[in-house]
């Protein structure tokens, strides 16, 4: 039998860090990747070209006739996951013995629950095994029976953070009727991303300028209208007042509908003449995190923008909104205070400033932590891929049987 592995629920590589976690997660494994994509037109553009084969999920979007024609069919036999089977009908049509969906925060969003309950039912019925990478899940989702249902029907899942693997471990200790899943954490597979160096821009001072990346993700979760702009717009005008310092605003995201070249261009034409403040243009993860390293020090809302940061050891304050944020910066710090402002506590503009001066005053012993516990933490992200293989080569013999 051919060692291919499947890859599922991936979004496309216009999400950085969706690119970044398969990006690692090829170069741990030693099965041949075969993802299977959203979006594969993105995945070819940036690094996952010739890393791992792709291929393009069916969609309905050009195909109305067979959208309706489907629809029937589902009401007529209540076989819902017919739709996953037209998504994803070419890897139905071969026997693949493990598939992994990439979960990342998938479960934090109300919209993908039903397609990733499916989806992972849709594939254990059809005798492949499942497994759920790097996730993290916000602990009260876990008490809802229908969503630890789901979950019980993978025969792995690796937590990417603690607060999620103790949640996980309790929710399956709870329903002791319920065969549950083996649980593990092992840091984000995108803690171990190489670097590649595209020359800087003008204006951006390598290890004297502050990256800053923003997102319309967190703005959406503000509790106070027009927050989130105004304590960047502070903390920016605080930098080119009181430091010598540049600013690098550097996006993470470029989806249409998500992209945070928006809100970055916005702050750039308010400061542009300032002379101190670079816009970074569109690139690969392992670009962007080329820039990154090259901070002095990072304040980010993407997760995966942060992590390029933690992991090049740069001091990082996330503007996060959710368990990932407090997980990550729970398991590298002993706590997340000080490390993450939730977007929803955010309520004067000079919120993030407070939080900023508090990263720079401990700049230098933040920094020495990252680089002292960053080599054991890369080892334990690599973990991941060991157990993906062995899960294979497990579920192979399996399926031999």
């Amino acid at each position: 039998m051919e060692k291919q592995l499947i890859l599922y629920m991936h979004a496309g590589s216009g999400n950085h860090g969706c690119e970044a976690i398969v990006n690692s997660l090829c170069h741990m494994v030693k099965e041949r990747v075969l993802l299977v994509s959203y979006r594969a037109l993105e995945d070819k553009k940036y690094s996952l070209d010739g890393l791992c084969e792709v291929m393009q999920e069916r969609s309905f979007d050009n195909h109305k006739l067979a959208h309706v024609l489907y629809y029937i069919y589902r009401k007529i036999t209540g076989d819902a996951e017919s739709f996953i089977r037209y998504r994803y009908r070419k890897v139905f049509k071969r026997k693949f013995p493990l598939a992994i969906s990439i979960g990342g925060d998938n479960y934090c969003y109300e919209n993908m629950l039903n397609d990733l309950r499916l989806a992972n039912s849709a594939f254990s019925r059809a005798g492949t095994r499942t497994a759920l990478l790097g996730c993290s899940i916000e602990p009260e989702l876990l008490d809802k029976k229908e969503i630890v249902t789901d979950l019980s029907v993978y025969h792995t899942i690796i937590a990417r953070e603690s607060i999620t693997f103790d949640a996980l471990q309790r929710a399956f200790a709870r329903g002791k009727e319920m065969e549950g899943p083996k649980i593990l954490c092992c840091p984000d597979p995108a803690f171990t991303l190489k670097a590649k160096y595209l020359p800087l821009p003008e204006g951006f001072t390598e290890k004297n300028t502050v990256g800053i990346n923003i997102s319309p993700m967190i703005q959406g979760k503000e509790k106070q209208p027009g927050i989130t702009m105004a304590c960047y717009r502070e903390l920016i005008r605080f930098i080119i007042k009181h430091t010598g310092m540049q600013v690098a605003l550097i996006p993470h995201v470029v989806w249409e509908k998500n992209d945070d070249r928006q809100p970055v261009r916005q702050l750039y034409d308010e400061f542009r003449d300032s002379g101190r403040v670079v816009e970074v243009k569109d690139a690969s993860c392992e670009e962007l995190k080329g820039y990154i390293e090259r901070c002095s020090l990072f304040v980010g809302a993407r997760t995966h923008a942060t992590i390029a940061a933690y992991s090049s050891c740069v001091p990082t304050l996330v503007v996060g909104y959710s368990v990932k944020a407090r997980g990550i910066a729970k398991d590298l710090f002993g706590t997340e205070e000080h490390y993450v402002i939730p977007v929803q506590s955010l309520r004067e503009k000079e919120d993030l400033v407070k939080g900023f001066r508090w990263l720079q005053n401990h700049q230098r012993q933040i920094q020495d932590r990252l680089i002292h516990l960053m080599p054991e933490y890369q080892k334990q992200a690599l973990l991941a891929g060991e157990e993906v293989d062995r899960l294979w080569e497990e579920s192979s013999r399996q399926r031999e049987i």
